[in-house]
């Protein structure tokens, strides 16, 4: 039944599709598109497209691009805004059909007597030709994407399968070379396998050491030791559009039955099942690599509702993270990212969490901790220009392609650690090569593989260095990274070992790194926090270099040195914080009130030395209530406030002197076999 009229106009509509939120409709206009919002009286968007009539358009919910084609004999790719992003040469017919695969990840161009199949970018996979079928009006998709249907206008129907799929991984190449059957070949040694399937591959991924395959029932899993014996257990919930791989499990996604959303089975390579995520709100069918994010103990989901949220869940146990408050970020979220070196959060570890890099529409790189995002801190931004990231395969190393170069964050863990030092751990390299829209395949070893626009394959190499320095610390060879950076002499490798001994609480070998690139401040600060007796203090010394006052705090008061945490507020001029710790734990106030008239008489002689020769000079008094309410109950006598401050200063070294004495003894009853030795 017709409802509403949305569109009148004076020339054929050839074709309209849905936008992925269904808000809106794109449809043809001579030789424009137009986008029509359902609201009314929102105004429409519309571009010129080709240079003859618009025949055929579809918009795809997954990546939101658009593709269209003409009787210019070309096809198109545009973003939603209807910016180009590919135009194709000119065919020897006008192009009748075009369609998207529902993953979005390819699309396939009908023109008379022939079929193309192509790359998102708009790059050319393969051509067939189709004598005597003609010109090809309609091409359905089937739900899984392998299989495709054209209706042509010879009244043939063609049925079309996808064949020749390739997944690369270190020295391994693997082929479809029919629905059924798959070839692995070892580039090192040529050795050829060839594996069978009892059903239709719907998909695959390789990486880790394994190969999995999902049939139309089933799930194969393959070590690359061994190619004859591999793990299978059956599909229960559906068809699976998509693999994602971690070290230690993997994760498949499925459509739910039901209409109950997607499912995320998350296996082990033993073909035991881990976890199982569940969401009315996740879409199997708007998920892809770019949007799902798999490491060994985190899943990282963009909503599909709210492209700002991020929703985050335990791989192991299939929960959501902390009390399952998404991340939000303040922009569309493009891609998403988790580090997938063992044990996360960059080496050094330090219990912050995984590392997650986000992407968002304005091309800026942003990483959070997993924990951090739990507990609602802000992502923090380390870099922009970059259409792509990818993580290293081993070490915690990111790398971004975009604006005609190729970054490297050595170390994005140092926007947590320390974030003044964190520009000094990237690398910028002018690589025009890569073209424009380049996307990166894979980060493995010394080598960064990009597929340009037009579907090079190219291999940037870069420095081994940072992935072998990040396995050291990991190992806790302090010593052996030392003796690395001074082989290298690379400032960007020292910086990246500073802030990994910062995090791992290694004060000799953060002020050696400190002191190897000049930053004299720190590496004050570093022998200052090394020279305090209590652990506790020195951990705080270290969380104040990050600017983490919070956690400084949190590590005082829980180690029971209130008057560290005090003192730290008042070195810090937050005479608020201090004045509320001192009247909350019943101690110090007096210690508080004294500082603060020092400090405002301090000010009243620098305000008195600028003003010298004037005639009236401004007077620095008191005007904060609350300490003008305690400093009428507190007497302040700076010789009892200077006591209690050396009484505590004293306990401090009791209690370090305490601590270092039951450390020897521990230490020595390992090393002598239980007997302890006391010192």
């Amino acid at each position: 039944m017709l409802r509403s009229t949305l569109v009148q106009q004076g020339s054929p509509v050839y074709s309209a599709c849905w936008s992925p939120d269904s808000d809106r409709v794109l449809h043809t206009a001579g030789r424009h598109l137009v986008v029509k919002p359902l609201q009314p009286g929102a105004r429409a968007l519309q571009w010129k497209a080709h240079e003859g009539l618009v025949l055929k358009v579809d918009w795809n919910a997954v990546n939101g691009l658009v593709v269209s084609g003409g009787e210019d004999c070309r096809y198109k790719v545009w973003d939603s805004y209807g910016c180009p992003l590919y135009s194709s040469l000119s065919h020897e017919h006008p192009v009748t059909a075009v369609a998207w695969a529902p993953d979005g990840s390819l699309f396939l161009v009908g023109a008379f007597d022939t079929l193309r199949l192509c790359d998102r970018a708009g790059w050319s996979h393969c051509l067939e030709k189709l004598p005597g079928v003609g010109s090809p009006l309609g091409l359905a998709w089937s739900h899984d994407g392998t299989q495709v249907g054209a209706a042509c206008g010879s009244g043939r129907v063609v049925f079309a399968h996808l064949l020749e799929r390739r997944w690369e991984w270190a020295h391994l190449e693997v082929t479809l070379t029919k629905r059924r059957t798959m070839q692995v070949r070892n580039v090192l040694d040529d050795a050829v396998d060839t594996l069978e399937f009892r059903d239709r591959v719907i998909r695959a991924s390789l990486g880790h050491g394994h190969l999995v395959v999902a049939t139309c029932a089933q799930c194969y899993v393959y070590s690359i030791k061994n190619w004859n014996t591999p793990i299978i257990f059956d599909l229960k919930e559906g068809s699976v559009s998509l693999i994602v791989q971690a070290q230690k499990h993997f994760v498949l996604v499925q459509a739910g039955g039901g209409g109950g959303g997607a499912v995320l089975l998350v296996s082990s390579y033993e073909g035991r099942a881990v976890a199982v995520v569940r969401g009315a709100g996740l879409r199997a069918e708007l998920l892809e690599e770019r949007t799902l994010a798999l490491s060994d103990d985190t899943i990282a989901v963009r909503d599909p509702g709210d492209t700002r949220v991020v929703l985050l869940f335990e791989a192991l146990s299939g929960k959501p993270v902390g009390d399952g408050t998404p991340l939000t970020h303040k922009l569309e979220v493009v891609q998403v990212a988790l580090d997938a070196s063992v044990g996360g959060g960059g080496s050094g570890g330090g219990g912050t969490g995984r590392l997650l890099a986000l992407l968002d529409r304005a091309q800026d790189v942003f990483v959070v901790h997993t924990r951090g995002a739990r507990e609602g801190r802000p992502p923090i931004k380390i870099g922009g220009s970059a259409q792509c990231v990818a993580w290293h395969g081993t070490a915690p190393v990111l790398c971004g392609v975009g604006d005609g170069r190729l970054s490297l964050w050595l170390c994005p863990a140092a926007a947590f650690a320390d974030p003044g030092l964190a520009p000094a751990t990237v690398r910028h390299r002018d690589a025009p090569e890569l073209g424009k829209c380049p996307r990166v395949l894979s980060f493995l070893g010394a080598r960064v593989s990009v597929r340009r626009a037009d579907g090079a394959l190219l291999s940037v190499p870069v420095s081994p260095y940072p992935g072998a320095l990040h396995g050291l610390v990991a190992a806790q060879r302090w010593d052996h990274a030392l003796r690395l950076c001074r082989f290298v002499k690379d400032p960007a490798l020292w910086a990246c070992l500073a802030a990994l001994a910062v995090r791992s609480r290694e004060l000799e070998t953060a002020e050696a790194a400190y002191a190897a690139i000049g930053e004299v401040d720190r590496v004050a600060h570093v022998r200052a926090a090394r020279e305090l007796p209590v652990p506790e203090s020195r951990w705080a010394a270290l969380a104040l270099l990050s600017g983490d006052v919070h956690q400084a705090e949190g590590i005082l008061l829980q180690g029971g040195l209130t008057y560290r945490a005090i003192r730290t507020h008042i070195d810090l001029y937050s005479w608020d914080r201090a004045l509320e710790l001192a009247v909350k734990h019943k101690t110090h106030v007096d210690s508080v009130l004294a500082f603060r008239q020092r400090h405002l008489q301090q000010l009243q002689q620098r305000q008195q030395q600028q003003q010298q020769g004037q005639q009236q000079q401004a007077v620095v008094e008191e005007t904060r209530p609350r300490f003008l309410q305690y400093a009428r109950q507190v007497e302040v006598d700076w010789e009892k406030v200077e006591a209690k401050i050396e009484l505590e200063l004293q306990k401090e070294k009791e209690r370090g002197v305490a601590a270092a004495a039951v450390t020897s003894t521990v230490t020595t009853q390992g090393a002598r076999g239980g007997h302890a030795v006391q010192r």
